[in-house]
């Protein structure tokens, strides 16, 4: 089974398309693949983290508020020098990164990022 779907020869895939059979985007399949690479068990609780980019601290700040009453342990990082319009939102909690949990932060933080004009970058785990 193909993890994409697609043969080489056709035409690439849009990373932040959906795969038909669990729902998630391509580009979240990558960091579950690569976990299973390293021997991670995706049935056991790991420490993960997701990164948002804020057009501002009163943003920033916004955006910690509601990933906190969500349930995740937030924080807000200071933008850096080449970056003055960036401020860091960093989310984290302990789950297990089974694909209705990475669906449902994937489109939470999404969502997050859409409603307050922020980028929403990606995530990782710990192996």
């Amino acid at each position: 089974m193909r993890l994409f779907g697609k043969k080489r020869d056709e035409e690439p895939v849009d990373m932040n398309d959906r795969s038909p059979q669990l729902g998630l985007k391509y580009k979240d399949l990558m960091v579950l693949d690569q976990l299973m690479k390293t021997g991670a068990d995706l049935t056991e609780s790991r420490h993960v983290i997701y990164y948002s980019y804020a057009p501002s601290q009163e943003v920033a700040r916004a955006m910690e508020r509601e990933a906190k009453e969500a349930g995740w342990e937030p924080g807000v990082r200071d933008p850096l020098p080449n970056f003055p319009d960036q401020w860091g939102v960093v989310c984290e909690r302990h789950a297990v990164t089974s694909p209705d949990f990475v669906r449902d932060a994937d489109d939470f933080f999404q969502a997050l990022a859409d409603r307050h004009g922020a980028e929403y970058d990606g995530w990782e785990a710990s192996a």
